[in-house]
């Protein structure tokens, strides 16, 4: 099939890959502009674009979708269909129809559940046990478009949001090959989602992996784990924030106020319900470390409070 991509990070890149293996005849790819990174903010390309340059496809990098040049840029590639996978902005009306096809989309997450820009964060700071891949039409709305193909994926006890990322990331990518396969042969009836069930998964920020021991235990574990790898959930100890990569939760046999020092190896603080041991820890201007070296650092003892 000949098919527009429009994506920009390693998600978008490992379903471009996926679409090229299988085949498929990818005319243009729509990507946002190279950015710079690092502490030296060398300019860098986005995934897609490196490999789309790769297989010598043409890279189109717009400021804008509006205005009329992308649309006519995507008139005169003439794409059967348009595949987009976080591209990083909303496709204006105009866009939606020009594909005889349209335009399909890969979302991770069952949708209705968490629409908008962090979905596999907010799965795993809930506590879900379950989360999915949802290929649908593109509509005008937010992730509101007529589902046509789920693939769920579970949630492990321990895993990450950067863990689930990427297996979300290699489930979505094959699961958007079988739906374009079936788009084509007409095997897709698209089912409209049910706005009632529908949840938001807005962008994290810095400021909310903030977390604090009166929080219950199993809270604050999926706290770390959803804000991990950014922006790493995070307490205050003498002003200065501690962030915390790796806990588990633990007993409190005692029922100690929340803040208390439990144990020291390894490091085990008392919580709103339960207990919280803190495997790794990185002092603000600090290196990681394991959570009982910190605390020895700072001459903590059972019985006192953080």
């Amino acid at each position: 099939m000949r098919i527009l991509f429009m994506g920009t990070p390693d998600i978008a890149a490992q379903s471009l890959a996926a679409l090229l293996a299988a085949g498929h005849e990818v005319c243009g790819v729509f990507t946002r502009a190279d950015k710079p990174v690092g502490r030296k903010q060398v300019m860098t390309a986005p995934p897609v674009k490196t490999l789309a340059l790769a297989h010598g496809i043409p890279v189109f990098q717009p400021a804008t979708l509006r205005g009329g040049e992308a649309e006519a840029a995507i008139r005169a590639l003439a794409p059967q269909l348009i595949v987009v996978v976080a591209y990083g902005r909303i496709l204006p009306p105009e866009l939606l129809h020009i594909a005889p096809l349209g335009c399909i989309n890969l979302h991770v997450s069952l949708l209705p559940r968490y629409r908008g820009a962090a979905p596999i964060q907010w799965a795993v700071l809930n506590g879900d046990e379950m989360t999915g891949v949802t290929v649908m039409q593109l509509d005008e709305g937010l992730d509101t478009g007529p589902i046509l193909l789920v693939e769920p994926v579970p949630i492990g006890a321990e895993t990450t949001a950067g863990e689930l990322f990427a297996e979300a990331a290699s489930v979505g990518a094959k699961t958007l090959v079988t739906a374009v396969e079936k788009l084509a042969r007409g095997e897709l009836a698209p089912t409209p989602q049910d706005d009632a069930k529908a949840t938001l998964a807005p962008p994290l920020t810095k400021e909310m992996a903030a977390f604090d021991f009166t929080w219950p235990a199993a809270r604050i574990h999926d706290w770390v784990r959803g804000m991990d790898p950014w922006p790493m959930a995070y307490f205050t100890h003498g002003g200065k924030k501690i962030k915390v990569k790796g806990a588990r939760t633990a007993q409190n046999p005692q029922s100690a106020p929340p803040g208390t020092v439990l144990a020291l190896d390894p490091l085990t603080i008392a919580c709103g319900e339960g207990a919280i041991a803190l495997l790794t820890l990185t002092p603000e201007g600090g290196r990681p470390m394991p959570g009982t070296a910190w605390a020895a650092g700072r001459r903590l003892k059972a019985g006192d409070a953080l």
